[in-house]
Formats: structure tokens, C-alpha cells, sequence
């Protein structure tokens, strides 16, 4: 299993890959709340309190 700085290095990492126009698409839900490339980018990025979940929800689809 990841380590946290390992999930958020490989979102980083797929983020960056990903062409602009497809950021706005929604990849996860968490607490019935829709999130976008862009969107979990400026939550993992900023270490929120969501962040844990998003990454975990991520990495449980195999997004990341």
C-alpha cells in the first residue's frame, strides 16, 4: 500500500499529464460533493482536510 506523500506524488505526477481541456472532469465523490482534476489538485496541493479521502478514493479506483 502507498504512503501518503507516494499518493500524492503519483496524483502530482498524472495531474500534470493530464491535457488542460479534461481537468474540468469530474474523477471522484466524496461526501456527495463532485471533484475535478482541478479541483483535487488545489485540495491535495494544499494538504486539506478532504485530501486523505480524495487521494484513498483514488487510489481504491485505480486513478491513481
Amino acid at each position: 500500500m502507498l504512503k501518503m506523500e507516494d499518493k500524492k506524488a503519483k496524483f502530482l505526477r498524472i495531474y500534470s499529464n493530464i491535457p488542460d481541456n479534461l481537468r474540468e472532469d469530474i474523477i471522484v465523490i466524496i461526501d456527495e460533493k463532485t471533484y475535478s482534476w482541478n479541483a483535487a489538485y488545489f485540495e491535495v496541493k494544499n494538504n486539506s482536510k478532504i485530501c486523505k479521502k480524495i487521494l484513498k478514493e483514488l487510489t481504491v479506483t485505480k486513478i491513481i
